[in-house]
């Protein structure tokens, strides 16, 4: 089974960069996503590593194999794309049997493979019907029993849930996961759904303006995002700015908008130093009127929605932010215009250096 390495990768068309000096390790068997806005170099790397498109510069190795002049059909690999491409004067059987019929291999070996590839995703009753005639679910369980077909080890996904409603997209990405480890499958997908990526991933690969931002498990890139981009983009945070005012034995305080006094434990930066403070919404609990404590700061309720099990409120500080507190429904209990105590506990804030672009444009997903 193969391993992928990019090494120093770049892609330009014209004067766009769409990947640069880009360096990527995808191990055996394992499952990495490729996550990021419009416009990153997600679908550009995965086209790069199929060869389809040819690097400007750098190195692309299938197992130990360098792959310059290697044609994609040579390159052991099964693609899915977003819109499936099937054809559509074909039947079921006829789709998922024509690579292996374009290879020249014998009947029987065909058959075979087709009939465990359908088994698999769960379509053998519908072999004779029509693309047209098969739900966006099933043609895209169609699409990747197709690529399986070749006996490729290495399984290249781009966007292959994106067309499909949003409860199949759901139930599937589970069934896609699945189905790569039963067969010890090589997978890079891409996506630009975090929730996606975090389910299904072994590692995320968080791409901007055609660099990895961050690579890492799930938990690692949710937990501990190394950069404000990745705080903001893997799922939501309460951005602050402010000046560190103390460190000491526990850690750092940040004073922000104010005269707000916030309470860290991160001790990296020095007395003085302009930092982004960041918490996760649901790491912030909500007390009614006014509660004195470290990190306790009072605030108006300004608005709150329902967001399936939560309760996603919007409080406005006294120093005119505006947080953002997500809590489980059982646990509404205030509503608009209440005056209320907002806390999170030091270990929860995440402190960054102050960009030279600023906050603003540090957020910008392009």
């Amino acid at each position: 089974m193969p391993e992928v390495r990019l090494v120093n990768v770049t892609k330009k068309f014209g004067k766009i960069v769409a990947v640069e000096n880009l360096n990527l390790h995808v191990h055996d068997k394992e499952y990495v996503t490729l996550l990021g806005p419009s416009g990153c170099g997600k679908t550009t790397t995965l086209r790069l590593i199929a060869g389809l498109i040819m690097q400007d510069e750098g190195e692309i190795y299938i197992g130990d194999k360098l792959m310059t002049n290697v044609p994609p059909e040579d390159r052991g690999i099964g693609y899915v794309f977003q819109t499936f491409a099937l054809f559509p004067h074909m039947n079921l059987w006829d789709n998922v049997t024509y690579g292996p019929r374009v290879r020249g291999w014998k009947r029987g070996k065909t058959r075979e493979v087709a009939k465990e590839m359908l088994e698999m995703v769960k379509l053998t009753t519908r072999t004779k019907a029509y693309p047209r005639e098969l739900s966006g679910g099933m043609i895209q369980r169609v699409a990747l029993a197709r690529a399986l077909t070749t006996g490729a080890s290495l399984l290249l996904l781009d966007e292959p849930l994106g067309l499909l409603d949003a409860k199949i997209r759901v139930e599937l990405r589970y069934e896609l996961r699945r189905l790569v480890k039963d067969l010890g499958l090589t997978a890079i997908h891409v996506t630009h759904d975090q929730e996606e990526a975090l389910t299904i991933s072994d590692r995320v690969a968080l791409m901007r303006r055609g660099k990895i931002e961050q690579i890492g498990t799930p938990t690692e890139i949710y937990l501990k995002p190394k950069t404000i981009f990745t705080a903001n983009f893997v799922g939501e945070s309460n951005f602050m700015e402010g000046s560190v005012s103390k460190v000491d034995t526990r850690g750092s305080c940040v004073e922000a908008r104010g005269g707000l006094i916030i309470r860290t434990s991160n001790k990296e930066f020095s007395k003085g130093k302009m930092v982004v403070l960041a918490v996760r919404p649901e790491k912030i609990e909500i007390f009614n009127g006014e509660k004195k404590m470290e990190n306790g700061f009072l605030g108006r309720v300004e608005d709150f929605k329902f967001i399936g099990s939560l309760i996603h409120y919007s409080i406005r500080l006294d120093n005119t932010d505006l947080i953002s507190v997500k809590v489980p429904v059982r646990l509404r209990k205030f509503e608009l215009k209440d005056r209320v105590t907002v806390y999170f506990a030091s270990e929860n804030v995440l402190v960054y250096k102050y960009p030279e672009v600023g906050l603003r444009r540090e957020l910008e997903v392009e």
